[in-house]
């Protein structure tokens, strides 16, 4: 193998990777068409950039790129407020869509899916490749953003080939010209490899993903462990990560935070946002039927600087109004009052499923059962009329100031310009609001 390029002349399985081009980005211009062409940036509300066009990428702008930074290199940039529910609802479609063609779906975030084409050719009547052509032309044609696709033997190539040509590429890598695509490809961009162990590889004397692949398999065993071996293994056309379909129902840990601005120093206001992050992460945490055994609270100052600490429950659970006294405490530990803090978050960990959390003898049965029973009817209500529609009071000043004021304060359009019958809770999952047939 050390001197022969891979030669697999067949296509034994067939796995394809769609990534959206600047997906948050991408998805403004598509509801507001007067945007296309132009640098957009997403991510006002933060201060810096969260997501850019390709039309900004092209004037130098990078993610986390500062605003004052931003209009240095790319002084016509136009930057609006991120709309994470409108991206969530693109994404559904974008997902639905890829169900078409394939029950093998693996949503593997906002925006990229692994597709299982294995054995459909004779259904579509048509090769790989032109399946791979019918993906992209559909999602483009229903959702108008652009996407960028690539086919190949294993899970690790087909991501090779969807960056092979962004944005809007079609790469399609079969078994014979897998070397042509790893050849200048350099060993850290390789999914799954990360800087320390592309550093422990160059050392080797191996800096490319072709001179990786052809090490021979004893080499591999040697110097690297189990998950290297499967991405060497994949790189050879061999498959060995498997298109998850099933939905993710087990977490190690559920986090949320919160960034306002501009940064605060009130303590009200920041202990609201913190109880807010905790109602939002025990909501999860009951939707998957999890109990906490350990809770993390953290505060982000305006010098973007993290100070935290992790408390120990005395119980699991995943009800807020046990938890209260204990976020408290925490707080207390970390909040100064001296210092503005912009960003709150809190981390629900050690989770286990809740019907192996054991009562103790000094547990208060009767009140936890009690506990149960509202918390029942407060997600219940919330699925018919939209979450916080029962909040806890605590979290109440977090919903009565803005979460952002000023210049970087502005609303996205999706939840200001609403359709007949909806509210500001219940909104249609429509995202394609505004744009023009």
């Amino acid at each position: 193998m050390d001197n022969q390029p891979l030669t697999i002349h067949s296509w034994p399985q067939a796995i394809l990777h769609i990534d959206a081009d600047a997906f948050f980005a991408s998805c403004e211009q598509a509801i507001h068409p007067e945007l296309r062409g132009k640098p957009v940036i997403t991510g006002k509300e933060r201060g810096i950039v969260a997501a850019a066009s390709y039309e900004a990428k092209a004037r130098g702008v990078k993610r986390g790129m500062g605003y004052i930074d931003v209009k240095k290199v790319c002084p016509d940039a136009i930057i609006v407020p991120s709309d994470y529910e409108t991206y969530s609802l693109f994404s559904v479609r974008m997902f639905e869509i890829l169900r078409r063609f394939s029950p093998d779906v693996e949503e593997y975030s906002i925006d990229e899916a692994f597709v299982d084409l294995t054995g459909l050719r004779r259904s579509f009547h048509c090769s790989y490749g032109e399946i791979g052509a019918q993906i992209q032309k559909t999602v483009e044609k229903e959702l108008g953003i652009t996407v960028s696709v690539g086919v190949s033997l294993s899970k690790v190539l087909a991501k090779v080939g969807s960056k092979h040509d962004k944005p809007h590429g079609l790469t399609i890598i079969p078994g014979k010209d897998i070397h042509l695509y790893l050849e200048k490809l350099p060993v850290d961009k390789i999914w799954g490899i990360g800087a320390n162990t592309s550093a422990f590889l160059n050392k080797l004397g191996i800096r490319t993903a072709l001179e990786f692949a052809r090490r021979d398999e004893g080499f591999i065993k040697k110097y690297l462990s189990k998950p290297y071996q499967e991405i060497w293994c994949e790189l050879n056309g061999m498959s060995v990560y498997p298109v998850v379909t099933e939905s993710k129902d087990g977490y190690q840990s559920i986090s949320k935070t919160k960034t306002f601005t501009p940064p605060s120093n009130d303590r009200t206001f920041v202990f609201a946002q913190l109880s807010k992050n905790l109602e939002n992460a025990c909501i999860k945490a009951r939707r998957h039927k999890l109990a906490a055994t350990r809770l993390i609270i953290f505060l982000r100052k305006k010098d973007f600087r993290d100070i935290g600490v992790e408390l120990k429950l005395s119980r699991p659970t995943a009800y807020p109004a046990e938890l209260f006294e204990a976020l408290k405490e925490g707080f207390d530990q970390v909040y100064q009052s001296a210092i503005p803090y912009r960003l709150t978050g809190v981390v629900l960990s050690g989770l286990m499923p809740e019907d192996r959390v054991q009562f103790t003898l000094f547990d208060d049965t009767a009140r936890i059962e009690k506990m149960a029973k509202i918390y029942h009817s407060v997600d219940d209500l919330s699925t018919r009329f939209g979450k916080h529609t029962i909040q806890h009071a605590s979290s109440l000043p977090a919903k009565l100031q803005g979460q952002h004021e000023g210049q970087r304060g502005d609303i996205p359009v999706r939840r200001t310009d609403l359709f007949k019958g909806e509210n500001r809770r219940q909104r249609l999952g429509l995202p394609m609001l505004h744009m023009k047939v």
